[in-house]
């Protein structure tokens, strides 16, 4: 709602007052200032727009009045009327109060209209008047939206008439598919027709050939003519083996694309992507592949269903790839010899109604919100169809994402792929992942490992108390040759990208939303920072967070440059980025250093250690040996190690800009890993953020660790590759430990201009080697 529209809008001065029944010019004004009320269905709930329209028996006593009008003179007298009546206009900050209120509940009680009129200083009959006027209001709106439905089904039926017409006009030849020539046809010209018929058959037959095994239309100089009584519209079978020979499109976009059972979307305009430039494709093909690959989740997301076993190791559910196959046809191609496959499942309970999640999911921004740490950056190429009925039922959308998983070792997935979401019943609906064109090359110049989705995703159904129990599947090939041999038994066990990982992520950020927007957030100074000021410091650090995963994986969120130093261990991987005058960033030459290491310590240990201010002097070189005190901890979950606080040191500091810095520091711990970044902030734009100021232009350089369990037993399989158990380290065993990946942003020099040396690259290439063997002596 643009609030800002209503306060600018000029007051409306009538020379008479209309007699006839009309809405009020303040209700008129406000809906055309907020175009969002207009849109039926988009932010009511279904259930409210329903008792609406079916609100027949409503007075709509209100409806001759003004809509600013205070509602005194509908009672007044008969002595009164002849004298002019006396209009009291709301001011637009009653209306927007008002506006927001209906939206959530446009029947009142009279406990409710109480507290509206206290709280706005109207009286209660005014504000009875109002929503009687507003719901008249929605109502007619309704009636003139059902008759333009009616409207385009009278005109679609008048097409269909004269296609008929048209038709018995112009018959066709059953034999030859050639208009009917009146009068007698020679045995020559009869003959040419029927082979010309062949031939059409027979390039029809080609092009779903093509389309079949090539994945892409094959181009030809026309279509076949359909038939007398075809349907007009795609004919879409659900069939795994190809796409129907779908080849007269043109026909089919005026009245959109049929799902099947009753569900026919409208085609939606292409859409641009930041990420990659537009590729032509046949849309229409998408449909029958998204529609099989939402039928495959279903089926290998049931609990008893054969396609899953129980693993030996920890009891987690592999997939029965024979079984697979023989119920499934392939549908993206042979895989390529370096690729190997993974499948996993997990089941868990989540809080949020799958309304909101299916929200989530197919909302591109908002999607990578509730996935940080495991999506780099994502974007939504193509909208296909954007659902039905104001619901993303029937939502089809063409997207590209990067996946990652925070170690240098593992390169980022680039994968694009078509996001389809279907409501199969009444809180019960599914959201399916499925590559497309996975065979291209990524035109970008970053170390990407090749990937294919198979059909992935999630099924979700409400529980009684308002939250949602979630079935999650992910089944993809990847090239394994690019990953370090570190962590291929992670990802092939499904640690790195599997459903165990997706689901954890997604209960930790239900958790720390519903904390955040509790009226008051947990945390041990509440007397000292305000509510605003909490929630612009966790956005702050969930911006720390997105930085520091960039520089360890060199996604394209941030643009980095790989260098090669002879002195620098092949296992350090060092980037290098000048800022200039980017918000957010320091101005100057920026390095990071990553590498990942296995250590014998259980992760929750490390983890605790890592976080716990106290031990903090023990690793931290940039400490200066002080001890670390916890100024501001704010919670993010029912675990005290998910949280943002702010850190300062006690030791003097050498250097007089370093003494004017606090730490912020974002720690969390699920099921899947755990996680420690901070960063140094100066004093003053910390302030500006704890009294709720835009934390968009606070210059970060983030550094910290992320743990990943090595755990076999625990995480459900073994550390095998190849048939060959895996070593973790010269020092270590052969599981039960962690592995640690480590991170540094510095600050080498503040002139984007200047050169970079090789000092400073030795110097970030030592504290990242010094801080990794002080860990390593805490724990000997």
């Amino acid at each position: 709602m643009h609030s800002g529209g209503i306060g600018h809008r000029p007051p409306v001065v009538t020379p008479s007052i209309p007699k006839s029944p009309a809405l009020s010019l303040s209700l008129k004004g406000n809906m055309d200032t907020h175009g969002d009320m207009g849109l039926l269905g988009e932010h009511l709930d279904p259930i409210i727009v329903r008792r609406i329209k079916e609100d027949g028996y409503e007075s709509r006593s209100g409806s001759d009045n003004l809509e600013g009008a205070s509602g005194d003179d509908q009672e007044a007298g008969e002595d009164q009327r002849c004298r002019k009546k006396k209009y009291n206009r709301h001011t637009p900050h009653q209306i927007q109060e008002l506006e927001i209120f209906f939206k959530e509940c446009p029947h009142p009680d009279e406990k409710q209209r109480s507290e509206l009129s206290r709280r706005l200083g109207l009286e209660s009959k005014q504000i009875k008047f109002w929503f009687q006027n507003r719901r008249t209001q929605m109502k007619n709106q309704l009636e003139r939206q059902e008759n333009i439905i009616l409207r385009e089904e009278n005109e679609k039926l008048r097409a269909e008439n004269e296609l008929l017409k048209q038709n018995m006009t112009d018959p066709i030849c059953n034999n030859c598919g050639s208009p009917v020539v009146p009068g007698p046809v020679s045995y020559e010209q009869q003959q040419l027709r029927i082979e010309n018929g062949r031939l059409k058959d027979e390039l029809g037959r080609v092009c779903a050939l093509a389309n079949k095994f090539l994945g892409r239309p094959l181009s030809s100089s026309f279509c076949p003519i359909p038939p007398f009584g075809s349907n007009s519209k795609l004919d879409l079978s659900v069939g795994r083996s190809g796409y129907g020979g779908i080849c007269n499109v043109e026909t089919t976009l005026p009245f959109g694309l049929d799902y099947g059972g009753g569900i026919t979307m409208p085609l939606m305009k292409p859409t641009t992507s930041p990420m990659l430039n537009e590729v032509p494709y046949d849309r229409s093909m998408f449909i029958d592949l998204a529609l099989a690959a939402m039928d495959e989740l279903i089926k290998i997301a049931q609990i008893d269903s054969p396609l899953w076993i129980k693993s030996l190791e920890g009891g987690k559910d592999a997939l029965n790839y024979e079984e697979y196959m023989r119920t499934f046809s392939p549908c993206i191609g042979v895989k390529p010899s370096s690729f190997v496959t993974e499948a996993t499942r997990e089941t868990g309970i989540v809080i949020i109604n799958s309304l909101a999640l299916v929200e989530t999911l197919m909302d591109v921004n908002r999607w990578v919100e509730a996935f940080p740490g495991l999506i780099a950056r994502a974007s939504t190429i193509d909208v296909i169809s954007s659902g039905m009925g104001g619901t993303k039922n029937g939502a089809l959308q063409v997207m590209q994402a990067e996946f990652q998983v925070v170690s240098p070792f593992v390169p980022v997935r680039q994968v694009r792929f078509l996001r389809f979401c279907k409501q199969h019943a009444e809180g019960f609906g599914a959201v399916v992942d499925v590559s497309i064109d996975a065979n291209q090359e990524s035109s970008i110049s970053f170390p990407f490992a090749a990937c294919r989705r198979f059909p992935s995703g999630c099924i979700m159904q409400d529980m009684p108390n308002g939250c949602s129990k979630v079935t999650w599947v992910e089944h993809s090939q990847y090239d394994e040759s690019a990953v370090h041999q570190l962590y291929r038994s992670v990802l092939s066990s499904g640690r790195g990208f599997g459903a165990h990982r997706w689901l954890a992520t997604l209960q930790r950020y239900c958790e720390c939303t519903s904390v955040l927007m509790s009226p008051t957030i947990s945390g041990d100074d509440q007397t000292v920072i305000s509510i605003s000021g909490k929630k612009s410091m966790a956005k702050l650090a969930q911006r720390m967070v997105d930085n520091f995963c960039s520089g360890v994986c060199a996604s394209s969120l941030h643009k980095w440059d790989k260098l090669l130093v002879g002195n620098v261990s092949e296992d350090i991987r060092i980037l290098t980025r000048k800022n200039i005058n980017e918000p957010g960033k320091p101005p100057g030459i920026v390095l990071s250093a990553a590498t990942s290491v296995w250590l014998p310590v259980m992760r929750e240990r490390l983890f605790d250690f890592l976080r716990d201010e106290r031990s903090r002097s023990e690793w931290d070189i940039l400490s200066h040996g002080g001890m670390m005190q916890e100024m501001v901890h704010i919670s993010k979950g029912h675990c005290r190690g998910n949280c943002v606080s702010l850190l300062r040191s006690s030791a003097v500091c050498p250097n007089a800009n370093e003494s004017s810095m606090i730490i912020l520091q974002e720690t969390w711990n699920d099921a899947s890993s755990s996680l420690v970044v901070y960063a140094p902030i100066d004093i003053a734009s910390m302030a500006l953020v704890k009294n709720g100021g835009d934390s968009n232009y606070v210059a970060l350089l983030p550094s910290g660790f992320v743990i990943l369990s090595d755990d076999p037993i625990s995480q459900g399989g073994a550390n095998f590759c190849n048939g060959t158990l895996i070593k973790r380290d010269s020092d270590g065993g052969d599981g039960g430990g962690s592995l640690l990946t480590v991170g540094f942003q510095i600050l080498v020099n503040n002139l984007p201009t200047a050169k970079l040396t090789l000092e400073s690259v030795e110097t970030v290439n030592s504290l990242i080697s010094r801080t990794i063997q002080r860990i390593k002596q805490c724990f000997d």
